[in-house]
């Protein structure tokens, strides 16, 4: 016969008591008082990042048990974008990418296959092996499902201005590169022609970022501001170019070339073409997006007639001058001088064309 528990030892109470205690909310009249240790202090880093992954699942309603207006759990729903983006793979790829129990997986494969909705076929090359993909109903199955995320995703995004949009993307980017697994695939990421709004971008971001990469002041991004309307207004599309690097819809670099001019007549130097404004977000460093920008500049150069490059910069831009110098630039002078806060060193760099 199973032995009466002892209620009236505290000690070995129910859970169901001591948390009726805790709270405040137990029926006993009468007896100890059970208090808890307050944790110690957190770490204020990883209270934050707990912060934010409990509001962020809460705000795109990983909570439900199942995504609204369809039968599929959030699980399930992964697996058939998955099998829809991926055309062929087999549980074992999905286990691994996914990081899912196998055995967890096997169930969740079982359920779409008894709902006719992902198909299996022997490989080829290994008996052993099944590729799965989507059967024609697993593909309507999936495209109310993919409809609904994109117009989640719209409802999400619509009530933020523009720029508040590029820095909530900037944001995502930066965390999926500094927490994800960066050797599965390779970044995809393109250059285009600047935009409305593009021209805003490049001032806002060489401030910022120098500002806190090197201390310098608001004098520096009002130069950049300043330099950035010149292009605008003396724009010539014939002879003069700017390159926006992008990363999954997120702007992440930028570069000028326009003709060179005297400093003190604004007259254009004949045969010279100036790089300007080579900047590249941290995020997107290491991804080889500032080399590829310099050497944009020089392909267009040399397509436009310039027989050389000249650019400015300051010895402290130490990763713009490994660019350079590999690219084949030299320096050819360089002074000191005190400017956007800082005693600096500026250089003078050229490459030959013809």
């Amino acid at each position: 016969m199973r032995k009466q528990l002892d209620t009236t030892d505290p000690s070995r109470q129910p859970i169901c008591c001591l948390w009726q205690s805790f709270i405040g909310k137990s029926t006993r009249p009468s007896g100890p008082v059970i208090t808890m240790k307050k944790p110690a202090s957190l770490n204020p880093r990883i209270e934050a990042v707990r912060r934010f992954n409990r509001f962020y699942t809460h705000r795109i309603g990983v909570l439900h048990e199942k995504l609204a207006a369809t039968r599929f759990s959030l699980t399930e729903s992964r697996l058939l974008w998955e099998l829809a983006h991926r055309g062929r793979t087999t549980a074992a790829e999905l286990a691994r990418d996914l990081d899912l129990d196998p055995g967890y997986l096997s169930r969740l494969l079982r359920v779409l296959k008894d709902g006719k909705l992902i198909r299996s076929e022997r490989s080829a090359d290994d008996a052993r092996h099944l590729h799965l993909s989507l059967s024609a109903a697993g593909k309507r199955a999936f495209a109310p499902l993919d409809r609904q995320s994109q117009a989640d995703v719209e409802g999400l995004l619509a009530p933020l201005a523009e720029g508040d949009q590029r820095t909530l993307l900037r944001a995502m980017t930066e965390i999926e590169s500094l927490l994800g697994e960066r050797s599965r695939r390779a970044p995809s990421w393109l250059l285009r022609p600047p935009t409305s709004g593009d021209i805003g971008w490049v001032v806002e971001r060489h401030g910022a970022l120098y500002a806190r990469e090197y201390g310098w002041d608001l004098r520096f991004e009002a130069l950049v501001a300043r330099i950035a309307a010149d292009f605008v207004d003396v724009f010539d599309s014939s002879r003069e170019a700017c390159w926006i690097a992008e990363r999954d819809g997120v702007n992440v670099g930028c570069v000028f070339l326009v003709q060179a001019r005297d400093d003190q007549t604004a007259a254009i130097i004949a045969g010279t073409a100036q790089l300007r404004l080579l900047i590249v977000e941290p995020a997107a460093r290491g991804l080889g997006i500032g080399a590829r920008l310099v050497d944009e500049c020089e392909r267009f150069a040399r397509a436009k007639g310039y027989r050389r490059i000249v650019l400015w910069t300051n010895s402290v831009l130490v990763a713009a001058r490994a660019i350079y110098t590999k690219a084949g630039y030299g320096l050819v002078k360089s002074e000191p001088h005190e400017s956007f806060g800082h005693a600096l060193v500026g250089e003078t760099w050229e490459l030959t064309l013809a």
